[in-house]
């Protein structure tokens, strides 16, 4: 397998961008929770997925709802089920962890749902930012809360934002 990475600028901050085969592998902010080791992403190219760049800049400029994208997904069998559930909620819509592990006809499994969604590897193209609590509130993100705030945010068309926001 051949990986290759890069970074880009965005609203959020720089992205890192991983590439494995050609495809989509990682998506990861600055201090990203889960974020592998960076020896794991190979060499820096100026850019090795422009598909994936120009995509992400759509979407930050509220032009893009859904991604297209060949994607590299590595993880258990259940994480990648639940990231394809997360793919499945639509652009400015929330689920809870409890509402995922009963589509996933497993209702019981919040917690792994949950433990799951945090090790999505592809960070806003696998929209991990739509789940919240049951009572709808935010919870953990993998790259801040604060981020996870500014992406529902964009998607829900309030681009209005308090001094300092990036939205």
């Amino acid at each position: 397998m051949e990986r290759r990475h890069s970074l880009m600028d965005s609203p959020l901050g720089p992205l890192t961008l991983v590439a494995t085969d050609g495809a989509l592998s990682g998506v990861y902010m600055t201090d990203h929770r889960h974020m592998p080791p960076r020896e794991t992403f190979g060499a820096r190219s100026a850019e090795p997925f422009p598909q994936a760049v120009a995509q992400l800049d759509a979407y930050f400029r509220g032009e893009l709802r859904e991604f297209d994208l060949p994607l590299h997904l590595e993880g258990t069998g259940f994480q990648r089920l639940v990231w394809k559930q997360l793919t499945l909620i639509p652009y400015g819509e929330t689920r809870s962890y409890g509402q995922l592990a009963a589509a996933l006809g497993r209702p019981g499994a919040s917690r792994a749902v949950g433990l799951a969604n945090g090790k999505n590897p592809v960070s806003i193209v696998v929209p991990c930012h739509r789940v919240v609590g049951s009572t709808g509130g935010l919870t953990g993100y993998g790259g801040g809360l604060a981020n996870k705030q500014r992406l529902l945010t964009l998607e829900s068309g309030h681009v209005e934002a308090p001094p300092g926001a990036l939205f």
